[in-house]
């Protein structure tokens, strides 16, 4: 398998495979994609990013992005997709970046689920961005195979383009805000400088399995890690592909 090639896109024909994919990838009712062919168009158009990554000529992954706030400054990427084992979401990600740092721009930001451990190890410890902002139920109800029945909180995440941040060691005194214990959340001390926030091993899988479960994750983490964030605690790294290590900033 040959590594995926990355594009922009602006011909119907190619962001109407788009849609067809994220449908695909999100489990969507047809014409209930993340982002629609009119939007894609319409942002293609004005400039913004729409593109789309090809392994060995199949189209396995896109990306959609506008600019954002501050302006020339940054670009906020809405949605990016991509099929297991074709390494398109890197790829994606990479060329993204290329992209902004070309029109001078210096971050990118993005939404993820805060729940999704290897979203949050791609995010933090691949490519060096940092959770900065904790938001409940940002997008309201979604009914996608993916987030269905589960409420849409999400970590707005900073990645800054000339220096991503490297992860920083663990501390011997860090000690656990949030761990698991037999499938469920189990809060922990919130008392120390260096926090480690544990994420569930799949999500995903206990939201079809174990709906109560997933409903304790989604307040749990909302708790510990939204209120550390909102008190002015920094995540610093993503620790052994499990837990989020937040530090509270001594210099206040």
């Amino acid at each position: 398998m040959s590594a995926p090639e990355v594009r922009e896109l602006h011909d119907l024909a190619d962001l109407e495979a788009v849609d067809a994919l994220f449908e695909r990838i999100w489990g969507s009712a047809p014409g209930a994609s993340p982002v629609g062919v009119e939007q894609m168009r319409a942002l293609s158009h004005a400039g913004n990013y729409v593109a789309g990554a090809y392994t060995d000529g199949e189209l396995t992954g896109a990306s959609v992005a506008f600019f954002a706030a501050p302006v020339g400054r940054v670009l906020h990427s809405h949605v990016t997709g991509a099929l297991p084992g074709h390494r398109a979401g890197l790829a994606l990600k990479l060329h993204q970046r290329e992209w902004a740092l070309a029109r001078g721009l210096s971050r990118i930001t993005w939404t993820y689920d805060p729940l999704v451990r290897r979203n949050a190890h791609f995010n933090l410890t691949k490519l060096g961005a940092r959770p900065v902002e904790y938001l409940p139920c940002f997008y309201g109800a979604m009914d996608d195979a993916i987030n269905g029945g589960d409420e849409s909180d999400r970590a707005l995440i900073s990645w800054e383009l000339a220096a991503p941040t490297a992860s920083l060691p663990v501390p011997a005194d860090a000690v656990t805000a949030l761990a698991v214990r037999d499938g469920r959340p189990a809060v922990g001390r919130l008392d120390g400088q260096t926090l480690l926030v544990e994420v569930p091993p799949d999500i995903e899988g206990l939201r079809r399995t174990d709906p109560g479960a997933a409903k304790e994750w989604r307040l749990a983490m909302r708790e510990v890690l939204g209120g550390l964030l909102a008190e002015g605690a920094r995540v610093t790294g993503f620790h052994d592909r499990t837990c989020y290590v937040v530090t509270r900033d001594t210099t206040a």
